[in-house]
C-alpha cells in the first residue's frame, strides 16, 4: 500500500506539515509506505491552454506539453493506492500552488476515457489559520475539483487553528483506516 501526500504548503514545520505527518505515521504504523511531495518546493508552471481553442494536448491526449515538475509528480500519483491532498486556507480557498498543481491535473484527466486517476482513493486536509475560517468552503472547492479529476474521494477534512490538536489523533487514525484503500460507495 502507497499513500501519496501532496503540500500546497510552504512551511515544512507548520499545521499543514503536522497534520500530513500525523496521518503518515498512522499509515505507517499498519504498514503502509509513504511520501509526501511539496508542490512550493517544485517548478510547477500555469496552464498555458495550449490551442486557441483553450485546449491543448491535455483534452485530446491526457498529457501536458508544458516540461516541468507536473509529470514528475503525476507519475507519483499514478503509482500511488491513495493521494492526500493537504492545502492551508488562504481567501476561503486551497494555496496557490495546490490550485495550480489541480488546474492543470484536471486538464489531463476530466476527458480522458483512462485517467491517471483511475482507481486512485483520494482525501483532503484544509487548514484555517488565523480566524479559522473558511475551511469547509476549500474542502468543498477541494472535493469538487478531486471529483472532476476522477479520484474516488472518501473523505475531506477541514481543520482550524482552533481543534487542530484535538484532530491530530483523528488524522493518524485516518492514516490506519487509508492504509486499507477506502472506497466510496458512489461508482
Amino acid at each position: 500500500m502507497k499513500i501519496l501526500c501532496i503540500s500546497g504548503s510552504k512551511n515544512r514545520q507548520g499545521r499543514t506539515a503536522g497534520a500530513i505527518k500525523a496521518v503518515t505515521e498512522g499509515a505507517e504504523k499498519v504498514g503502509a509506505v509513504t511520501e509526501t511531495v511539496f508542490l512550493t518546493e517544485m517548478r510547477l508552471e500555469h496552464c498555458r491552454q495550449c490551442e486557441s481553442d483553450g485546449w491543448g494536448i491535455c483534452r485530446r491526449e491526457g498529457r501536458c506539453v508544458i516540461k516541468d515538475d507536473f509529470q514528475m509528480v503525476t507519475e507519483q500519483i499514478r503509482e500511488a493506492d491513495v493521494v492526500v491532498f493537504a492545502t492551508p486556507v488562504y481567501f476561503k480557498d486551497l494555496s496557490e500552488s495546490m490550485k495550480v498543481f489541480l488546474d492543470r491535473l484536471r486538464r489531463v484527466t476530466a476527458f480522458n476515457e483512462k485517467p491517471l486517476t483511475t482507481g486512485i482513493s483520494a482525501i483532503g486536509l484544509c487548514l484555517a489559520g488565523g480566524s479559522g475560517n473558511f475551511a469547509v468552503q476549500a474542502c468543498l472547492n477541494l472535493e469538487a475539483t478531486l471529483q472532476m479529476c476522477r479520484f474516488d474521494v472518501v473523505d475531506m477534512i477541514p481543520l482550524r487553528r482552533q481543534n487542530y490538536d484535538f484532530k491530530l489523533p483523528v488524522l493518524r487514525l485516518t492514516g490506519e483506516w487509508l492504509a486499507a484503500k477506502p472506497v466510496s460507495d458512489t461508482p
